[in-house]
């Protein structure tokens, strides 16, 4: 053991070898090669869902909830799994001594905060016989070692996913955590054996469900998808309770956005097969804060879109464009709209946006003005001649939230896109100020704009909200 690891004894590695490599080298290597592999999001983790089977197989997703601690500052990471071997004599286990071993390393234990988990609560214990054979917790340590090397660990096991054990272990969790620079990660695949294609469909419900960031809607589409009787499903999520705690947790640290970073089951890997598939996905629970757009940053991005269309109508080219404003280079999803005429109520000469958050924003802006003027369906290509009276405005978009109710749409403030069979549709915030629309008719505005039948909100829609920084020059 290093000389930072606490007194006591120490978890020797159970599928080394088999689950993961062996060889250090061999093991470091891989893993940094899925690493290298992964586009950052702009934003540190307050909590994360990663999955725990064979690095062949949900290794690279694992890697893309991993690779966004670089992001932030942190010195523990709590790892929440339930157990997989003959059930614990208690609902949870908290291992509160010395560390865990892995090829690269062992990694220490964080005793004072296991300790205040084991008296916080009656129900949490410390069997360290229920963790010596579980691999769900272990296969997570060689990337939480490579991208957090001084990070220490406490790792929990769950023997029960009733709403009393996630309240018992949710409550120690938020008394402890407070003040520390910790994240939460719930170690869970997904649904377990179906078809590839059904394994697709009730993964696609629960992660939707985790994007609500309601809990009882997790526990609702867990209990559909189970109800449903989709042949050769065993679970739909192995780690219940450990994604029910962490999302709970994370609301409680002050994370307000969840991301999906990644989907892929075991059909993906060259070893899987498409008949028995285990799903795979990696989720970010984190806090969104709007890129501090000054008004001299606004007028730098207005200034370029114009002379990137001024160079692009004239050469066919997109200028090259450097920053060193860190702002600036932030990824984020954009929206330009173009009018025709100097003001801000003109009539519409083009809009088109990005929605991801994977450009820089001045790149976003760059290439969105180059597409509403030219790409945009309603309207033939603009010309050079054109420029000098169009107005441009620009949306710096915040991320996407899913929409349970419709009493958390407030117009004016949010945007909204829709998907249903097929079809997507997306309004900006603006679009019904502008159109001096309530509620109802932003959402009738939304069905028409994507193609859809009036009232297509009402049923098998899926709304997504955002919000969006707006500004233009007249």
């Amino acid at each position: 053991p290093s000389p930072t690891t606490p007194p006591g004894r120490v978890r020797l590695p159970a599928v080394a070898g088999s689950w993961y490599p062996d060889d250090p080298t061999g093991l470091a290597q891989m893993i940094d090669g899925m690493l290298a592999a992964v586009e950052p999001v702009d934003g540190a983790p307050v909590a994360l869902i990663v999955p725990h089977a064979g690095y062949i197989y949900s290794g690279p997703v694992a890697a893309a909830g991993f690779a966004q601690l670089a992001q932030g500052e942190y010195d523990v990471a709590v790892i929440i799994a339930s157990d997989h071997q003959p059930p614990l004599s208690d609902p949870i286990s908290v291992w509160a001594e010395g560390g865990w071993e892995t090829p690269l390393g062992v990694v220490p234990v964080d005793v004072e905060l296991a300790r205040a988990l084991l008296e916080a609560d009656h129900r949490i214990t410390f069997d360290p016989a229920a963790h010596e054979r579980e691999h769900p917790v272990e296969i997570e340590l060689p990337f939480l070692q490579r991208v957090c090397p001084d990070c220490a660990i406490v790792p929990i096991l769950m023997g029960a996913d009733d709403e009393e054990a996630v309240q018992a272990l949710r409550d120690a969790l938020l008394s402890a955590l407070p003040g520390r620079r910790a994240v939460v990660i719930a170690s869970s695949d997904l649904s377990h054996y179906p078809s590839r294609e059904d394994a697709v469909r009730v993964d696609s419900a629960t992660l939707a469900a985790i994007e609500t960031f309601d809990p009882a809607a997790v526990r609702a589409a867990i209990a559909s998808s189970i109800q449903a009787g989709v042949p050769n499903l065993v679970t739909c999520a192995c780690g219940e309770g450990p994604i029910l705690v962490t999302m709970h947790v994370a609301a409680g640290l002050g994370a307000d956005t969840v991301t999906v970073l990644r989907y892929a089951s075991s059909a993906d890997s060259p070893y899987g097969n498409e008949d028995q598939v285990v799903g795979y996905g990696a989720v970010m629970f984190w806090r969104y804060e709007p890129p501090d757009l000054t008004q001299e940053r606004q007028e730098a991005l207005l200034a370029l879109a114009r002379s990137t269309l001024e160079t692009y109508l004239e050469t066919g080219a997109i200028p090259p464009y450097k920053t060193d404003d860190p702002v600036l280079a932030r990824r984020a999803g954009v929206f330009i709209t173009l009018r025709e005429g100097r003001n801000p109520i003109a009539p519409l000469r083009g809009c088109i946006g990005h929605t991801r958050a994977d450009l820089p924003l001045y790149r976003a802006v760059q290439e969105m003005a180059v597409a509403a003027a030219i790409q945009d369906p309603r309207f033939p290509p603009m010309t050079s001649e054109e420029l000098g009276d169009v107005t441009i405005e620009v949306s710096v978009l915040s991320p996407f939230r899913r929409v349970t109710d419709i009493s958390q749409i407030e117009v004016g403030t949010h945007g909204l896109m829709i998907f249903k069979g097929g079809h997507q549709g997306l309004l900006l915030p603006q679009v019904p100020v502008e159109e001096g629309w309530d509620r109802e008719a932003f959402l009738e505005g939304l069905c028409q704009k994507a193609g859809l039948a009036p009232g297509c909100w009402q049923e098998g829609a899926s709304l997504y909200a955002f919000t969006a920084i707006v500004f233009g020059k007249e």
